[in-house]
């Protein structure tokens, strides 16, 4: 074999390892262990290897576009969060390629080879429910394409995220509802396969743990939208001890909630206290006005962006993944406080 011909995948086959790998070795990557990195350049000296320039310049071209996949376009927190990408990605001079996974992990999978194959130079993702495997951001990371999650992100993928903390958030909104006095207080939780429907479930059980009250499973039900809401609400409302508040997992399930038991002639904070999460648009439109957690969408945004736009510009983009944890306020209104 020429030397000329030496490629990355010559002497990945040859040691049996992926052709990224040995992208990072010669590059002197931090997560590939020191005996790999000697090998690969091992073999690399003696089968007298050199880059191609060509491909390499190619590879450092820049198309100035992003791509972002949200979950689902009609959600408020969602389209804050794409208004705080776009801004600042505008600002740096990117565009912005917006794709929708409908809550489906296989839209989320095309989606991800859509961008890929429109050669963006990194992706933001807050993945569906739906999702459970993860080789197609693997993939990306793999190939070297940046990528950072936001809101939702997936186990074991290193790479960067911008989260809120959920189980603080949860654990402030429930709490609120225990200093008001109400002492069963009902969650409407989400897809628990989801890391942050899991910590909004233990932030509500250890706010009911710290204040002494029990943890009643018959109170804790699947319900994240506003039709499931309606059915879970006639639900709660057979128990022999009705709930006097509701912790919802968002917005739109809490104005279900409410909407429902209205009709039923329950008062709203009088007889059941709510809290909704994401303070939408609609917080403010219902009446009473909904009590939520705000969780700083735009700001949310702006981070993610920057987190992007920074790793794709670095001169060297393999440092380690940042994680940027934003603080929900919770904002009180008049369905779970009188005052308002």
């Amino acid at each position: 074999m020429k030397s000329s011909q030496v490629t990355i995948k010559d002497i990945a086959k040859a040691l049996g390892v992926s052709p990224s790998t040995v992208s990072r070795a010669l590059k002197g990557h931090p997560d590939i262990s020191l005996e790999t990195r000697n090998m690969v350049n091992e073999l690399a000296t003696r089968l007298k290897y050199e880059p191609n320039a060509i491909a390499l310049s190619l590879k450092q071209s820049r198309s100035n576009s992003i791509g972002v996949i949200i979950p689902e376009m009609v959600h408020y927190f969602f389209s804050s969060v794409l208004s705080g990408i776009t801004d600042v990605a505008y600002d740096a001079g990117f565009t912005v390629i917006i794709c929708q996974s409908n809550e489906k992990h296989e839209r989320e999978v095309a989606n991800v080879k859509a961008l890929y194959s429109h050669r963006v130079d990194g992706i933001l993702i807050s993945i569906s429910k739906d999702s459970e495997t993860f080789d197609h951001l693997s993939y990306l990371l793999e190939n070297e394409v940046p990528l950072v999650f936001f809101d939702r992100f997936a186990p074991g993928i290193a790479c960067d995220k911008v989260i809120v903390d959920d189980f603080d958030a949860a654990y402030k909104a429930t709490k609120h509802l225990i200093d008001l006095g109400r002492k069963r207080i009902a969650h409407f939780c989400g897809a628990q396969k989801l890391i942050i429907g899991r910590e909004r479930l233990e932030g509500y059980k250890k706010a009911l743990k710290s204040e002494g009250l029990p943890v009643d499973e018959s109170l804790i039900i699947h319900a994240e939208n506003f039709e499931m809401a309606r059915v879970a609400v006639e639900k709660l409302m057979e128990l022999a001890s009705p709930p006097d508040g509701i912790f919802a997992v968002n917005d739109l399930t809490a104005i279900g909630a409410m909407l429902t038991l209205q009709k039923r002639g329950i008062q709203i904070p009088g007889q059941i206290a709510i809290v909704g999460f994401s303070d939408g648009r609609f917080s403010g439109i219902v009446e009473p006005n909904l009590s939520s957690v705000d969780q700083h969408g735009y700001e949310m945004g702006t981070a993610a962006a920057r987190l992007l736009i920074k790793r794709i510009l670095a001169k060297d983009p393999f440092y380690p993944p940042e994680t940027v944890i934003l603080q929900s306020s919770l904002i009180i209104r008049g369905s779970s406080d009188p005052k308002f």
